[in-house]
């Protein structure tokens, strides 16, 4: 395996990120992604993805895996939920539970998160890891549009 380090998304370089975002194999399992990203997309993202830091104190990270960007995810205050992202580039799908478990034990030394939550699209079908880690179904849900199923895991 190789070493996970969790980086400010502002270290990666702008074209990374819009390749990745823009790979039409990112779409199968994010409905709310509407196309290839540009420039404007990126400074969008990157505005959004600050605000939660400013607000919350944390947010998402530019994921990185012997150096090299893999992905970006983390946590964003939804609500009352902390909900749990991971958005890999399709050549790194297989480290999602390197990264998950990674993660989830910074959540659990984090006083402020008692649970985790998890919105998958209906598209996500292979749910036995998720499942074995500890979350439960906690419902549908509805964002910006689309519809999510909404899984939780305590971390207290």
């Amino acid at each position: 395996m190789c070493d996970i380090a969790f980086v400010p998304l502002e270290t990666i370089a702008p074209d990374d990120i819009i390749a990745h975002m823009s790979d039409p194999r990112m779409a199968t399992h994010m409905p709310l992604l509407d196309g290839p990203w540009d420039q404007d997309s990126y400074q969008q993202f990157m505005a959004h993805k600050s605000q939660y830091w400013q607000r919350d104190g944390l947010g998402h990270w530019a994921i990185l895996c012997d150096g090299d960007y893999v992905g970006w995810g983390g946590f964003q205050k939804e609500g009352e939920d902390w909900d749990y992202g991971l958005v890999l580039r399709p050549q790194n799908f297989g480290l999602g539970m390197v990264i998950t478990r990674k993660a989830l034990d910074l959540a659990r030394s984090d006083r402020r998160i008692s649970s985790v939550t998890f919105l998958l699209p209906p598209t996500r079908t292979k749910l036995g890891a998720l499942k074995r880690m500890g979350a439960v179904f906690d419902g549908q849900v509805s964002h910006e549009g689309a519809v999510f199923l909404k899984y939780r895991l305590d971390t207290a």
